[in-house]
């Protein structure tokens, strides 16, 4: 197995030279520089990462905490922040609490003892964690939609208020205008964001706004069922569903099955997220799609470039939903 001092050798530079160029340290001509890469090259080198993390205090690793596993869209936007990782040379740790808050505080704990360079943070539940052990975390980090504390953090999101005003458009120009909607809990300031762009539609067309059409469950499949439930039992039920996933939405389609009823012909469905499967469905169901991978993207990119310079200003960047039409009405 080739070592750096074989490729000093042959190069005929200095193994400190070698060290730079492979660890990126400090400047090397790039005349040097492309001649110690291809001894490199040629003897097929590959350094230690072990040993670059003690010289260099970098491991080029990536801590990822997501906090909710039952709902395919962070399974997607996972897989989207594993390919950026590659292509930025990083490897992932990802580590999912499966919604208990309460074991947040011992998964970062544990990532920190891997030596991450840095974190990304995709919390959909509320945390359970001490302020004071956050404040002590001087790394690198990433919010991917939302945190519960302060943070000094770079901010990753998509506008939410935007996405449930196109959902509630939607169904208004097809016709509808009798629309409930079925909400995630509402401690979460995507549900207050969507559910403001739902009302703001309610009433930028004049309909009428019906406080028992709004539910309020989770982002899962049963809680789509639960809420489906409550509306068919109203004296006077919507003509339209707004759900606020894509898992709420396959809810929904279980729930009028069970009841006899179609969709459209009988109830109308949009739902939020655009998961792979909301195309499989039985219609294939209208969606606002979030743009997972350039959410992963750009998380992964802000992340690296504050690695590489921790001392750039913290930045928010917000994506643009778009509405994904089907057969779902």
């Amino acid at each position: 197995m080739a070592t750096m001092k074989d490729i000093a050798r042959i190069a005929g530079v200095s193994l400190s030279t070698v060290s730079h160029v492979v660890n990126r340290s400090r400047f090397v001509s790039e005349e040097i520089t492309q001649r110690v890469q291809k001894v490199i090259d040629e003897l097929h080198y590959k350094p230690s990462l072990v040993a670059r993390s003690l010289k260099v205090k970098e491991t080029n690793t990536i801590g990822m905490i997501v906090t909710a596993s039952n709902n395919p869209f962070f399974a997607e936007v996972v897989r989207h922040v594993e390919r950026y990782c590659e292509r930025h040379n990083y490897h992932l740790i990802l580590v999912n609490t499966e919604a208990n808050h309460q074991s947040l505080q011992k998964h970062l704990e544990r990532l920190l003892l891997k030596q991450v360079d840095g974190l990304l943070l995709m919390c959909a539940e509320p945390q359970d964690i001490n302020a004071e052990f956050i404040t002590e975390i001087h790394l690198p980090m990433v919010v991917i939609d939302w945190w519960q504390q302060p943070l000094k953090a770079d901010i990753v999101h998509e506008n939410s208020e935007l996405g449930g005003y196109l959902a509630t458009k939607a169904l208004i120009d097809a016709g509808y205008t009798d629309i409930a909607v079925i909400t995630g809990e509402s401690s979460k300031p995507l549900t207050v964001n969507r559910l403001q762009g739902y009302k703001r539609a309610i009433s930028e067309y004049h309909l009428q706004y019906r406080p028992e059409w709004i539910i309020e469950s989770h982002f899962h499949f049963e809680g789509g069922i639960e809420a489906t439930q409550q509306l068919l039992a109203l004296p006077q039920r919507p003509n339209a569903i707004f759900a606020m996933s894509d898992s709420i939405a396959i809810g929904v389609y279980q729930a009028l099955w069970q009841a006899g009823l179609q969709i459209p012909q009988d109830i109308a469905v949009i739902g939020y997220d655009n998961i792979e499967l909301a195309q499989y469905l039985s219609p294939p169901l209208s969606t606002i799609h979030q743009p997972k991978a350039r959410l992963a993207k750009n998380a992964v990119e802000q992340l690296v470039k504050r690695i590489r310079d921790p001392k750039i200003p913290l930045n928010i960047v917000q994506l643009t939903p778009e509405l994904i039409k089907r057969n779902s009405f």
